[in-house]
């Protein structure tokens, strides 16, 4: 392994360590690819979606900000077109380059005189994309072409962890906003018991039938049943790690 991808694999190792989220690490990898690949570039990130790219704003400068926004503007461009065919797309010069021509023009228009995008893989499917700009005409040659190619690798990996770290996050929030809802229910479902008398079925058969027949979600009802008795919005119970 060159010294070249040590540092690359270093910066991302670095990047996933220090970003608190998905758009944030992409933040990073735009600014860590301009280095990677050769002096002068801008860069802009794309994330799929479910299904569809979206803007992420991930880049290293507004020049790949707006060169990314024409393309999301049409729905069509070489970014996108990587992400949906899983290719790359190199375009030597955006002056004599017919095949986008709204993006040609409006990319030219910026200052953009070559461009090349590669695809971004998380378990075997393209979940976005490196767009590289340049205000140079045949900016990536064989060279400049291999390191992207050796950086879009490699960073594939790390967005795959950083994905399932985020989803991991989100069903951890999910799980802990779920048992703070079953604690408030079950705090109402004991002021129930208390001023009906009955079992604990019987007063959540009570609640539930409120909750239905005044359209107030469960949550939301035993919350104002806990703040009737106690004189103030029940708090959050504190989960605490290991």
């Amino acid at each position: 392994m060159s010294n070249e991808e040590q540092a690359d694999l270093i910066g991302l190792q670095n990047a996933l360590l220090n970003t608190d989220n998905v758009e944030q690490f992409l933040h990073e990898l735009a600014v860590l690819s301009t280095r990677a690949v050769t002096d002068g570039l801008s860069c802009g990130m794309t994330l799929r979606q479910r299904g569809r790219p979206r803007v992420t704003g991930a880049c290293s400068d507004p020049l790949a900000s707006a060169a990314d926004e024409v393309q999301y503007q049409t729905g069509d461009g070489p970014c996108l077109h990587a992400i949906r065919h899983a290719r790359q797309v190199r375009i030597d010069d955006v002056s004599t380059h017919d095949r986008w021509p709204r993006f040609a023009k409006r990319a030219a228009s910026l200052g953009v005189r070559s461009s090349l995008s590669l695809p971004l893989i998380a378990d075997g499917e393209p979940v976005g994309a490196i767009n590289l700009y340049s205000r140079r005409p045949r900016a990536f040659g064989a060279a400049e072409t291999w390191r992207a190619e050796k950086f879009a690798g490699h960073a594939s990996g790390a967005l795959t962890l950083a994905l399932r770290l985020a989803s991991c996050t989100d069903l951890n929030e999910q799980l802990r906003s779920s048992m703070v809802s079953r604690a408030v229910i079950d705090q109402a479902v004991g002021v129930i018991m208390a001023t009906e008398r009955c079992a604990p079925d019987k007063a959540f058969s009570v609640l539930r039938s409120v909750s239905q027949n005044t359209n107030v979600k469960l949550r939301d009802l035993a919350v104002t049943i806990v703040t009737g008795v106690g004189g103030e919005p029940p708090r959050p119970a504190r989960f605490e790690d290991g």
